[in-house]
């Protein structure tokens, strides 16, 4: 305000009143002193803002590392927020691989109060936030809870992969699951088990390991299950960063994808239409998460009374790294679902 004021040849008190719309102040001044703010890039500080009116105006999107899935997301929330009044913080909590344990509580603990009104969390753990401070989660580690909660139909779209490489002639199918902590990857797992029970296939247990959702763990992973003597023909991952990095691994190993091995992944992040080849997954709308997720904690934080979960569908999008299961692909003995595995 000082720079302000000298700048416009006023008292820091005029630019006080300016800045909060208050009375006594003649219009050409304030005209000059709103043109010197505008030439000098001046805000007012969002922590006084927050104590003399409780509001920021600003709405926080936080997320334990910036990775494409949460990048999606923040695309969506930042279009839904244009326009509303509100202005959107984006806010990495996460340590340098994204897994600090506790990092929603710091987090909040930093922002609520004095730079946000609200929060969007991406994949949290189950959080304890404070009376009328308003938190939505997008993907929680333990599925719905208390929080308000968007998610997408995890469950019904591991379905739709496993039946796609069914339909194309697949038995032995490996998948490279999320990490263990999340209901996302517990439904992917359940509903690729489904779809091997539906189908009368059984599952080698020996096919399904924990990838973890990241491109090293994933990588050593497919690793695995590719050096088996009897290999899978076809690998459903649990997320794009897996299947892109199963299909690096089976290059590495000689394997073609899809003429020795077909992968499918989930999310559909925009590394799979970049990958070689292109990748077959299951899209979640991931920007239109981000942006009901901004929606739900806008109407929150307004006060409107609405539905406190929003499921999103997924579908399947095929593109070039799934084939028809042939005998040059390896052995591929269809077992019943009764059979023994292991």
């Amino acid at each position: 305000m000082s720079d302000v004021a000298r700048t416009a040849g006023v008292s820091v008190a005029t630019v006080s009143k300016v800045v909060n719309g208050r009375y006594g102040v003649a219009q050409a001044t304030v005209e000059r002193v709103r043109e010197v703010i505008h030439q000098l890039g001046y805000e007012a500080s969002l922590g006084a803002q927050s104590l003399r009116s409780h509001r920021t105006n600003v709405l926080g999107i936080l997320v334990a590392e910036f990775e494409p899935f949460s990048t999606e997301l923040l695309k969506g929330a930042s279009k839904e927020v244009a326009g509303t009044g509100y202005q959107l913080l984006a806010y990495s909590g996460g340590d340098a691989d994204g897994t600090a344990v506790g990092w929603e509580r710091r987090s909040l603990a930093r922002l609520s109060g004095t730079l946000i009104d609200g929060a969007v969390i991406v994949t949290p753990t189950v959080v304890e936030t404070k009376q009328g401070f308003h938190v939505v989660a997008v993907d929680p580690h333990t599925g719905p809870s208390g929080l308000p909660t968007v998610d997408s139909d995890n469950f019904a779209g591991a379905v739709l992969a496993t039946n796609y490489l069914l339909s194309l002639g697949h038995h032995r199918i490996g998948h490279i699951s999320g990490r263990p902590d999340l209901e996302s990857a517990r439904l992917r797992e359940a509903g690729f088990r489904r779809a091997m029970a539906d189908a009368g296939v059984a599952v080698d247990e020996r096919l399904v390991r924990v990838g973890g959702f990241r491109v090293e763990s994933a990588a050593a992973t497919a690793a695995e299950l590719l050096a088996l003597p009897d290999r899978p023909t076809a690998v459903f991952a649990g997320n794009d960063l897996s299947a892109i990095s199963t299909m690096d691994v089976a290059r590495t190993v000689g394997l073609t994808v899809p003429d020795d091995l077909s992968v499918i992944g989930f999310d559909n992040i925009p590394e799979s239409a970049l990958a070689t080849p292109q990748l077959t997954t299951i899209a979640q709308p991931l920007q239109r998460m981000g942006a009901e997720a901004m929606r739900l904690l806008i109407d929150l934080v307004g006060g409107v009374e609405r539905d406190l979960h929003v499921r999103l569908p997924t579908e399947l999008v095929v593109r070039s790294s799934c084939a028809p299961h042939t005998p040059s692909t390896g052995p591929d003995r269809p077992p019943t679902a009764g059979a023994a595995s292991g």
